[in-house]
């Protein structure tokens, strides 16, 4: 009988232990933490750029292939005309990543990998952000294509 009782004890002091633990560590229901009490967040808008950028990609001096692309930029709530306002310095910078990528080979190959797109979208974003710091969120590329002569 005392060998029967002993599990019994020790199971009954383990199921305590563990609803006592699970009572303290929970979280309370009635607390409130800042993430409870935000509103939710707005959701962004998307200003397409009107026109195509076309980037030549070189080989040995000569124009080997065209790479054709069109941008948006995801933007915090109101800020869509913003970026209209902007558009010649967003292109002038976008101009001159999508050059660079050009030009240390991203378009060559299989260009549409993420392993070159992602560089890109990345440094695309970065000249967005130097121009309009704080309301471009991510910038997107809708279309792109590449054109061999």
């Amino acid at each position: 009988m005392k060998k029967l009782i002993l599990p019994v004890v020790l199971g009954m002091f383990g199921l305590g232990v563990g609803a006592g633990a699970g009572y303290f560590l929970r979280k309370d229901a009635t607390a409130t933490t800042a993430e409870d009490a935000e509103e939710p967040a707005a959701p962004p808008e998307y200003a397409k750029l009107a026109n195509q950028f076309i980037v030549p990609v070189l080989e040995d001096g000569a124009v080997v292939s065209l790479v054709v692309l069109s941008l948006s930029l995801e933007v915090s709530e109101g800020a869509t005309e913003l970026v209209y306002q902007n558009e010649p310095k967003l292109r002038d910078e976008f101009l001159q990543v999508l050059f660079n990528h050009a030009n240390s080979g991203g378009f060559r190959g299989s260009f549409t990998d993420s392993a070159n797109l992602v560089p890109l979208r990345m440094a695309l974003f970065e000249a967005a952000s130097v121009v309009m710091p704080g309301v471009v969120t991510d910038v997107l590329i809708g279309d792109i294509v590449r054109q061999d002569t």
